[in-house]
Order: structure tokens, then C-alpha cells, then sequence
């Protein structure tokens, strides 16, 4: 598949259908070029929820919609589920599983990847959460631990199957910690007789000062009073020195066994960022021009967390969702205003617009700053709600998520707690096989 460029209209290819790519579709104004959109998936994953999969909090469909459905009737668009391979910028080509693509502009929002900080091989040992199989592999885990801990009779490898140490205290960690104290304490308590599920260790490992580092300090000391009350132990200015299948060892030499370590403690950029030959920082993210081109290739647009990019008032732009839309919002109307124009109009610097940052700890638990306002509990809590609902993609997805945040509220109880596939070790040691295929979409 190799479209001619210059025939009929000109040929805009997008790289990644999440927060950016997505948004730039849709915001592209219709008619005025092709677009063919990439992505390895068949769906936009709404990210910021994807703890509440791995918590048994939502099932996976809620926070999913087929690409094809969402842009249905965006008739210039068209969509391919395959792997990017290559970029040749000199030529003008993309390369996918399916063939070669040529452009006349092209858009790469491929997003970022787990960051292990030079030690990939911890990954085995302690997944990380940028996908729905990786949701699900960490809820599966998590049950399966406390289901084991059931028929467990010595003592010490009980209390390892009911520990989990969460590395990380930015958002990611913070809200997944939160969450998993909550799924102990409160859903799992009674659905045991012979473990108290109550007693669950849930830690939060920070190697920084304080946890939510990117919020002010007020609300990072109250968010982390928040998680002790829920339970959760924060351990904070400690690096990690060593993760196995036993669990982990800090920098101070404590050793903490675990049969669950989860991480949320670094991301960078996808590696086909480092084979364009373009400048990018240390986390392999792409340094743009402040129109979010490429340097050398005005044709070329990078949005989303490949990015590295301060703004015009010094902001650094963060790895957010909203920044992700606003970037595709902007390479929208850049584009839009170049096409069928003898004479394209002056670029404007993009500008990060902060809407606010806001992490959620638990039940009635949640930190936010909006603006020049700071609060926290339930309030917070409150308006954390109504923007995830109000940002999910889809009506449908909104009104299950709606419903099951409302049922869990009021029951203490969640939806979403089965135990689908087996982990490879698992069944290399004999557990009983599933009674049927593995439904990945539970």
C-alpha cells in the first residue's frame, strides 16, 4: 500500500490513535485530505482508568472503544490496525507490517512505554500499566495472590502472598495504591474464611522526597495523610536497589518480600523515537520546534508523550491526557490552515493551556488543583468524577462507568473481580486449567 502523494488530495498519515492522534482526526476539518491512522490496537484506551481494570474497579469495555467506531463517520479517515516499523523522513515514508505508506504530512503520537531505568529485566517481576492486558495480567495477579493465600498454611508465605509494594508515588502510584488497599479492606474483607484480607500489606515505595512531586506541597503531605488512613504504607526518599520473584530490596537494604510488585515509576518514549535521527532528551522523547514539528521536517508533527517540549511561557509540557488533546487539537488547525492555501499563514508557537491536576486516593479521597484553588477529600473526589465521566469517549462508556462507580459506592462491592487466563508460571506448576478460552474483555 503505497498512496502517490499529489494525487487527488494530499495524504496526512497518524501514527497512534490515543489522546492526540484521536483528537486530531476528529479535529481535522473534513474534506480536506486523506488520513490513514495507525495503530497496533483496535481500540482508544481511556488511560487514566486503566488502574481502576487492574483493581477490579471497571471492567475493561468501559474504558475502551473500537477506533473504527469513534471516527465511523469521518468517511476521509482510514483506519489500520498495524505495527509501525520504520520512518523514512528523506522519503517521506512509513513503513507497518501491512506495507509502506507515503505522506505529505505526517503526525507520530505513539506515546510512551513503561521506563525501567536501564534495568528491563525487573519488568517480569514487576509489571507496569500501559495497556488493558497489562491491567488485566495485574489483576489477575493480585487475585489469584489471595486466593493462593487461602489454602496457604505457613505463615511467612501467607503474609508474602497478601503484600504489594507499589513503586512509584506520581499519580499512576498513588491512585493504584489507594485503590488496592481499598479492594483489601473493603471488598475483599468478607469474602474469605480463612484469611482476613483487611491484614493485606499495600506499600508505596517513592524515591523522592514526598509523594505527587508535581503537586504543591500541601496537597502531596495530604494526600499521603489520605493513603495512611486508608492503610497504605509510604515509604519515601528510597530508591529501589533490586526486584525478584521474592519481592523487593531498597537502596537502604530492607527487603521486602512480595508476591506482587507493581511499577509506576517511570516512562519514556517508544523506541522508534531514537531512529529518526532528530534530537531527544534522556527519557528518548523527540525535542520539537515550538510549532510542534520536528526540527528540518516542517511536514512532520510529534504530539503526546513522545514529546519533550517547554512552551513560549516556560512551561514544561506534561505527559497529561489534556496536554495530548491540545497538541492535536493544535497540529489540527495548523495543518487545516496550510491546505489549499497558495501562501501558509505564519505558525504559532503551541501554547500548554494548564486546566489543572487532579489524583484520586480512594473513597472520598482525592487531591485536585484547579487554577488558583487547591482542596482535597471529597470534594476533590467529586470533581475528579465528573471530568473522567465527562472525558470518556462514547455515551455508553459513560453511562457503565457511571453505574458501576454509583453501585460500588453504595455496596462496598465491585463488578469486575474475575480471574480470566493463567500466568505461564502458574500453569508450568500445575494449576487447574480455565474452564474456557480467555476472555480478554472482562
Amino acid at each position: 500500500m503505497h498512496p502517490k502523494r499529489g494525487a487527488d488530495k494530499p495524504h496526512v498519515v497518524v501514527l497512534g490513535a490515543g489522546f492526540a492522534g484521536l483528537t486530531f482526526c476528529k479535529r481535522l476539518t473534513s474534506g480536506l485530505a486523506r488520513v490513514t491512522l495507525l495503530d497496533r490496537q483496535n481500540h482508544h484506551l481511556f488511560q487514566p482508568l486503566l488502574y481502576q481494570v487492574a483493581t477490579a474497579g471497571l471492567a475493561a469495555p468501559d474504558i475502551a472503544q473500537p477506533v473504527r467506531s469513534i471516527l465511523r463517520d469521518r468517511r476521509d479517515v482510514t483506519v489500520l490496525m498495524s505495527d509501525v516499523t520504520g520512518v523514512d523522513l528523506a522519503r517521506r515514508e512509513v513503513s507497518h507490517t501491512g506495507g509502506v505508506l507515503g505522506y505529505d504530512y505526517l503526525v507520530i503520537a505513539l506515546g510512551g512505554r513503561t521506563s525501567y531505568f536501564g534495568h528491563e529485566e525487573w519488568a517480569r517481576h514487576a509489571p507496569g500499566l500501559k495497556s488493558i492486558d497489562d491491567a488485566l495480567a495485574i489483576r489477575r495477579r493480585v487475585l489469584s495472590a489471595f486466593e493462593d493465600a487461602e489454602v496457604e498454611d505457613d505463615e511467612a508465605r501467607r503474609g508474602k502472598l497478601m503484600t504489594i509494594v507499589v513503586v512509584g508515588g506520581g499519580p499512576t502510584g498513588v491512585e493504584m495504591a489507594g485503590a488496592l488497599a481499598e479492594l483489601s479492606r473493603t471488598v475483599l474483607r468478607r469474602d474469605f474464611r480463612r484469611i482476613d484480607p483487611a491484614k493485606a500489606r499495600v506499600i508505596l515505595v517513592e524515591g523522592g522526597p514526598r509523594v505527587l512531586g508535581a503537586f504543591p506541597a500541601n496537597l502531596s503531605a495530604k494526600a499521603e495523610r489520605q493513603l495512611r488512613r486508608l492503610g497504605v504504607e509510604v515509604r519515601t526518599g528510597v530508591a529501589v536497589r533490586e526486584i525478584h520473584e521474592d519481592g523487593l530490596e531498597l537502596a537502604s537494604g530492607e527487603r521486602l518480600a512480595a508476591a506482587n510488585v507493581i511499577w509506576g515509576a517511570g516512562v519514556s518514549a517508544v523506541p522508534l523515537a531514537g531512529t529518526l535521527g532528530v534530537p531527544t532528551d534522556r527519557a528518548g522523547r523527540l525535542r520539537v520546534e515550538p510549532d510542534l514539528s520536528l526540527p528540518g521536517w516542517p511536514s512532520v508533527f510529534a504530539a503526546g508523550d513522545i514529546v519533550s517540549l517547554t512552551d513560549p511561557s516556560g512551561r514544561v509540557v506534561p505527559g497529561v491526557s489534556p496536554a495530548a488533546m491540545q497538541m492535536g487539537r493544535y497540529i489540527a488547525r495548523t495543518i487545516a490552515g496550510e491546505l489549499g492555501t497558495v501562501t501558509p499563514p505564519r505558525r504559532k508557537p503551541f501554547c500548554y493551556f494548564d486546566k489543572g491536576t487532579m489524583a484520586t486516593i480512594g473513597r472520598s479521597a482525592a487531591v485536585a488543583k484547579i487554577g488558583w484553588a487547591e482542596f482535597c477529600g471529597w470534594p476533590a473526589w467529586a470533581a475528579w468524577l465528573v471530568v473522567h465521566i465527562l472525558f470518556l469517549i462514547g455515551f455508553r462508556n459513560r453511562i457503565s462507568v457511571l453505574l458501576q462507580w454509583t453501585y460500588s459506592y453504595f455496596t462496598y462491592r465491585r463488578g469486575a473481580r474475575l480471574i480470566t487466563g493463567l500466568d505461564p508460571e502458574r500453569e508450568a506448576q500445575g494449576a487447574a486449567p480455565a474452564a474456557g478460552p480467555e476472555n480478554r474483555m472482562t
